[in-house]
Parts: structure tokens; C-alpha cells; sequence
């Protein structure tokens, strides 16, 4: 999981401040020191580091901290604030053009991701109520153009290409088809090299200069470390950057290029890949990352999440079922799948508090295929109805699956606990509704009249 190295050390630095409960000078001191070295083992910039160590000194020693009741609390909490503006304390959002179409200009090296995350950006736009268009600007890497028309089929955008035209060329005319077809954002796929060189930076100039992009956005590779802010501030020199797409944030277990690209070059992290589907994509929260980074969760984002993927008129329907205590396993194999749209197990748990404390081990996806398998092995009677699964029908079930009866148990057992536990929420709720009903009753009979000192109202 993404900064789950760094998250680790620095809940072990706060576990011993709490244990203190009084904090001295040395204390914070001797902690300050543990953070500088758990922040450079993350590969963050040594200059960041010394900077945001030095902040949070200064702060955490002041006398309000060491004297105040709960002061590791407040250690924690200005730590959490310096995370947030070495990240950039806004969510920064992508320069639209007054007169559409918005173009968006993707360059980055080879292999950094930049061709799928393209149609990631494109498919996020078009859920966002756009109509982004994916032009294909690369006309040298083997199979560029094929790669971009099938991500970009996968994510329902259209693609414009020109085959093995100069990429300049290839630019112009696909922000002047956007305007005819009305196209309202046109994200550009530049060609990458394997490292910066002068050809590559005078045909993105000539793009830039021909097209005029809104935003410059930089596709960079976490697990690249220090190099990615390398190459973010090379970029920015010969180009002049917006912003930066950071993809496989979730492969790079330290994090440290994310707390450094915009205190070395002074442009925000707007995106970040979180995994290989095109719906493994976030916009950059700072607040939200130094929450994930302090081991405290990102709720608010696996709920945007949620409220992405799952269908309104479904969970209406679910609802009912729930308060009618129908739920079947037909509901129960159409809610894995909701899950499942959200993205890894992993990447879910993450975001819960504490999720950076759960063994991966035991977030395999693999679980979600086997369930998937047991219940699709069933009759459509049995799915109705699993109370009629006798031991037959278990063995029966069991070898459809490829499984064990011993799993088919288990799974029963845990829909029987789950229909129990709805049977309380809904009894629990009626008892509610009854005790709300015979107030109004109450309240209803009464004389407020009677009552001294209220005043009977004028007619």
C-alpha cells in the first residue's frame, strides 16, 4: 500500500509521545528526529525534509503544545497540517477554457504510464459529465496508437488518430475536429522516451506552441522515487508544467515523490493511478493523503467512490429488500459485484482507519471469485431460498464451484448471520417508528391550554 512504510514508523514516533503523557523539550526533539529519518527512508527530498522537520519544531515546542493538556495530540495535529501544505493545501482542479474545447496535454517518459492514464483522466471526465476526446500524438512507440484506441474504447471516448502523421500535425487537427463535433476537453497523448532529451522537448514545444494547451499535466512514476521529481522539474524548465498525474502511487510502499513534487517545483499533484483499471483513479486530496499517511483513512474518497459505481435505482431496491427481509443470494452476488467496481480489496481497505495496519496476506481478491462461484453453482431455487440446502445439494454445489463443502458451510453460515443482523436493524427500526407514533399520540391529547404560563394563541 502507498506510504505504508512511512505511515508505520510514524505511528510508532506518536505511540511513544502518547506514552509520555507530559511532553519535555527532549521529548519532541528526540521525535522530531525519528520523523526526519522515517521521511528521508520514504525517499522524500532531503531539502523538504529539513524544511518540514524545522517547521514542526517550531511549532511543537512552543509552550501552548508542552504545557496543554493532551500534547502528543497536538504533535500529531500540527505534523498532520505541515503533511498538508507540503502537498498543497488546495485541491487543485484542471484549467478549463472559457471557449471550449479545453486541451489537455499529456507528456511524461516512456513507461510512466501516460497512454492508459490518459483514458483514465478521459473516462473520469466523461463520468464528470464531459465530452473528452483522446487524440493520439504518439508515432513512434510499437503499437501506441492500437494501445490508445483500446483503453480509450474501454472508457467509451472517442479516438482521433492519423496513423504515422507528424504529431504536430496530429495535435492541430484533433483540437479542430473537437471544435466541429463538439468535443468540449481534447486530451493529447505526446510521445515519451526512455529519458529527456532535446528532440523530445522541441517537438512538445512545437505541440504547445501550435495548440495552445490549457493545461501541461506531466505523467510521472512513484515507484521512481527522488527521479520522478527529477524528471517533474526537467519537464517544468523546458515546458512549463500545470500539474502533475503521479500513476502507480499504489506499488510504491514509501511515497516519498509525492511529498516532494511541489515543494521542489512548485506544481500540485492533480491525479494519482491508484492501480491497473481504468476506474483505479483519484483526483489529489491533500488533506485526504496526510489522513491516509497518519494511518487515519480517506472515508470521504471511498465514498465519492462508492457513490460512483453503484447504482442509484439498485440501491433503492435493495433497500426495500432489507426492510422486507427478502434478501437472497441473488442480492448477495449483485452486491460483491457493486463491491468489486470499487476496486482491490486492498485499495478499500486503505482508506478504512487502521487500514494500513490489516495483513495484506489476507486481502486477496480471489475470495470475491470463489464466492462468486458458490452462489452461481446454485439452483435459481436455492439462490431464492438457501434454507432448503441439504447436504446433497452441498456436495452437489460444492463440486460445481471447484470448492469444498467446508466453504459452501461457511458462506451459508455467514448469510444466515447477515439475515439476523438485518432482522435486528429493521425490528429495531419498527420499535422506533411505534415509539415515534405514540408521542405524537401523546402530544396530541395533551391540553397545552391548561398548562401555566403558556399563552393561548390569537385566533
Amino acid at each position: 500500500m502507498a506510504f505504508e512504510g512511512l505511515s508505520e514508523k510514524l505511528s510508532n514516533v506518536f505511540k511513544k509521545l502518547k506514552s509520555h503523557g507530559r511532553l519535555t523539550e527532549n521529548d519532541v526533539k528526540e521525535a522530531m528526529r525519528e520523523v526526519k529519518l522515517a521521511l528521508l527512508e520514504a525517499d522524500v527530498s532531503y531539502k523538504v525534509v529539513k524544511d518540514f522537520v524545522a517547521k514542526v519544531s517550531e511549532k511543537a515546542i512552543g509552550e501552548d503544545v508542552l504545557s496543554s493538556l493532551t500534547p502528543a495530540q497536538q504533535v500529531i495535529k500540527i505534523v498532520n497540517d505541515e503533511l498538508i501544505d507540503l502537498m498543497g493545501n488546495n485541491n487543485e482542479r484542471i484549467h478549463m477554457a472559457s471557449k471550449p474545447p479545453t486541451v489537455i496535454m499529456m507528456c511524461g517518459l516512456q513507461g510512466s504510464g501516460k497512454t492508459t492514464h490518459s483514458a483514465k483522466l478521459a473516462k473520469y471526465l466523461k463520468e464528470e459529465g464531459h465530452r473528452p476526446m483522446l487524440a493520439a500524438c504518439d508515432v513512434y512507440r510499437p503499437a501506441a496508437i492500437q494501445q490508445l484506441q483500446v483503453v480509450g474504447e474501454k472508457a467509451g471516448v472517442k479516438v482521433f488518430e492519423m496513423g504515422q502523421e507528424n504529431p504536430v500535425t496530429i495535435a492541430e487537427e484533433a483540437v479542430r475536429y473537437a471544435k466541429d463535433y463538439g468535443h468540449d476537453i481534447v486530451i493529447l497523448d505526446t510521445a515519451g522516451r526512455l529519458h529527456i532529451d532535446t528532440e523530445l522537448m522541441e517537438e512538445l514545444q512545437k505541440i504547445k506552441a501550435i495548440t495552445e494547451p490549457d493545461e501541461i499535466m506531466l505523467v510521472v512514476d512513484a515507484m521512481t522515487g527522488q527521479d520522478a521529481v527529477n524528471v517533474a522539474k526537467a519537464f517544468d524548465d523546458a515546458l512549463g508544467i500545470h500539474s502533475v498525474l503521479m500513476s502507480k502511487l499504489d506499488s510504491d510502499t514509501r511515497g516519498g515523490a509525492a511529498l516532494s513534487v511541489l515543494a521542489v517545483t512548485g506544481k500540485p499533484i492533480k491525479f494519482i493511478g491508484m492501480g491497473e483499471k481504468l476506474d483505479d483513479f483519484e483526483r489529489f486530496h491533500p488533506k485526504r493523503m496526510a489522513s491516509r499517511i497518519l494511518g487515519m483513512g480517506d472515508v470521504l474518497t471511498l465514498i465519492e467512490r462508492a457513490e460512483m459505481v453503484i447504482d442509484h435505482n439498485s440501491a433503492e431496491k435493495m433497500t426495500r429488500k432489507l426492510q422486507n427481509q427478502s434478501f437472497d443470494m441473488n442480492d448477495l452476488l449483485e452486491q460483491l459485484k457493486q463491491i468489486r467496481k470499487m476496486g482491490s480489496l486492498k485499495s478499500i481497505v486503505s482508506m478504512l482507519p487502521g487500514g494500513d495496519k490489516v495483513d495484506e496476506a489476507a486481502l486477496d481478491d480471489r475470495q470475491f471469485d470463489r464466492l462468486e462461484a458458490i452462489i452461481l453453482s446454485m439452483t435459481p431455487a436455492e439462490r431464492a431460498k438457501p434454507a432448503i440446502i441439504n447436504p446433497s445439494r452441498k456436495r452437489r454445489i460444492a463440486s460445481g464451484s471447484g470448492m469444498k463443502v467446508e466453504d459452501v458451510n461457511r458462506l451459508l453460515k455467514q448469510f444466515e448471520q447477515m439475515q439476523k443482523m438485518m432482522k435486528q436493524f429493521t425490528n429495531k427500526g419498527k420499535k422506533q417508528k411505534a415509539i415515534l407514533r405514540q408521542a405524537k399520540r401523546s402530544f396530541a391529547g395533551m391540553n397545552f391550554d391548561a398548562m401555566p404560563g403558556v399563552k393561548k394563541p390569537k385566533k
